[in-house]
């Protein structure tokens, strides 16, 4: 076998045995990494923390980049909190860099690694939900080392063929190339982890000199901005602002790294020894990437700031949650899906109060709807995208309990637009209670307010409506009432009717599909008919005083 195919193997055991890695512990994880991030990132301090635990944890800084930017877009985390995610995912990063060159170049673990990998294997084919997924991430960790191993083997026989003399020297040209060469690597293997351990395993052969792998991890490290980069085109402002202040932090730590790279290498050498140019590397790693938080964290506010003037927001602020990137998430998206019905409950809501109250302006304003109505054809759009896996049953419950919100949030649209005319008198007292509700939702903080006024009213209505209709109609019998009227009275009872109880329910399913709500399945039996309400009984000495 060449020396190349065994380079190869090994780069590609490696990449196997971390995208195993990954995705077993973030499924292993479930929701509790997303609840975990978006609780421990509450401030850019606290994000910089839980961000360098997350990817060294996953050993990913991509992945934990990708889900910052879902979180964003999603509203469950504000930009300036990301920022401080995406610094901390630079220094988690590093951390395959140690395991590299602490275990896998000083202790030859791969012969270990293989009962490793069959043990996950066995958890994988055996076992179910979290502990199968447990198994895929020890099989991950396993095949890293393995990959180590073969590296290993191929970059010695390299080392007999190649002297590091012919590699680009200390020159500017020289260091630009290199440059270059580790950012390919990075793009190439789509991993940063890869492209730095293959750099590792090639200095510790003595493949590659101390200071060329010192620019070529650089390289690797500015090679993490491609898939940000990738992930906002097409993507919303939040995507964009979020890839944008990426790529950003990356570059300054890039320069910094090359400006100070003589100093850096001095210190690490004092630190590790001219004996392990390995630890060296990973050491000037991390210190560089240190070196570039120490210099930004300070000025994280208004580096924000200038990136969001840079990127104004632009997107229809209704739907602004939702991004088609946060389908991979179906968690985060099912959030920025519930956020985004409480932006369009709450604009409906406010819009409904005039037409309620019989303000003639309102009732005949061509497109007064039209903004809620195109954000509920968004929602029902993206929703429709996302899948929740299967057995995540609480899971599914809130995804169903949006698309119940989102059904009724666009019947309550077209009950809106009908033309038939409602009783001020009641619509008013609908009307109080929309704006209250209104008043009270936050969507950028996920707070729906309680159904409550709303289902009392509702059930009240759907009593009314019951009465009074059968009041007109026997004065319609007794020819006390002309036809049209009948009609106008009775359908305007019931459009009131309808209006009541969709904005009822869409509230109610918008609270239920909350975080920190419990949803059990029995809860979303809808009613058969309007008048099936909880307590349809309720008294009515509200009741409005008749002059038909």
């Amino acid at each position: 076998m060449t020396v190349a195919a065994v380079i190869l193997g090994g780069v590609g055991i490696f990449l196997v045995g971390m995208i195993l890695l990954t995705e077993g512990l973030k499924a292993a994880a479930g929701d509790s990494l997303r609840a975990g991030l978006q609780r421990f990132a509450r401030t850019p301090a606290r994000g910089v923390a839980s961000g360098t635990f997350i990817t060294a944890l996953v050993q990913s800084s991509s992945a934990t980049t990708l889900t910052t930017i879902g979180f964003v877009s999603a509203g469950l985390l504000t930009f300036p909190q990301a920022l401080g995610v995406i610094f901390g995912a630079n220094l988690g990063t590093t951390s395959t860099g140690w395991i590299v060159s602490v275990l896998g170049l000083r202790v030859s673990v791969g012969a270990m690694a293989l009962p490793v990998v069959g043990i996950g294997a066995l958890l994988r084919l055996l076992g179910s939900g979290r502990w199968a997924h447990a198994g895929m991430a020890l099989v991950g960790f396993g095949l890293i080392f393995v990959g180590i191993d073969t590296l290993q083997e191929g970059m010695e026989g390299l080392a007999e063929r190649i002297d590091p003399a012919t590699f680009p020297g200390a020159t500017l040209a020289g260091r630009i190339v290199l440059l270059g060469i580790g950012f390919a690597m990075t793009v190439v293997m789509q991993s940063s982890s890869a492209a730095v351990a293959t750099t590792l395993t090639a200095l510790h052969a003595g493949t590659i000199g101390l200071e060329q792998a010192a620019i070529l991890v650089v390289g690797q490290n500015l090679g993490t901005t491609v898939k940000a980069a990738l992930a906002s085109i097409g993507g919303s402002v939040s995507v964009k602002r979020t890839a944008a202040a990426h790529i950003l932090f990356n570059v300054i730590t890039a320069i910094l790294g090359l400006l100070l790279l003589p100093l850096l290498l001095r210190a690490s050498l004092a630190v590790t020894g001219p004996d392990d140019p390995a630890i060296t590397i990973a050491l000037f790693h991390s210190i560089f990437n240190v070196l570039g938080v120490v210099v930004l964290f300070p000025f994280i506010v208004p580096f924000a700031g200038w990136v969001e003037r840079w990127l104004p927001e632009k997107e229809l602020r209704l739907t602004r949650y939702l991004d088609t990137a946060l389908i991979e998430l179906p968690s985060v998206a099912v959030e920025a899906s519930r956020r985004a019905g409480i932006a369009i409950s709450r604009e409906l809501f406010q819009q409904a109060a005039p037409i309620l109250r019989g303000d003639p302006k309102a009732a005949v304003e061509p497109g007064l709807l039209e903004g809620a109505g195109e954000g509920v054809i968004r929602l029902r759009a993206f929703l429709s995208g996302v899948r929740t896996p299967a057995g995540e049953e609480e899971q599914f419950a809130r995804h169903l309990s949006v698309l119940h919100a989102a059904d009724h949030l666009d019947r309550l649209r077209r009950a809106l637009e009908e033309p038939v005319p409602i009783d001020p008198r009641w619509g008013a007292k609908v009307a109080k209670i929309l704006e209250e509700w209104a008043e009270g939702a936050n969507p950028d903080e996920g707070v729906a307010p309680p159904e409550e006024p709303l289902r009392k009213r509702a059930a009240k209505l759907a009593e009314v409506r019951k009465r009074r209709r059968a009041r007109i109609l026997e004065k319609g019998v007794y020819k006390e009432m002309d036809p049209v009227r009948l009609r106008r009275e009775v359908d305007g009872l019931l459009r009131l009717d309808r209006i009541g109880y969709h904005a009822f329910r869409a509230a109610h399913h918008l609270q239920l599909a909350g975080p920190d709500t419990e949803t059990p399945m029995a809860q979303f039996e809808e009613p058969t008919d309007p008048s099936n309400y909880p307590e349809p009984g309720a008294p009515l000495e509200d009741e409005p005083a008749t002059t038909a």
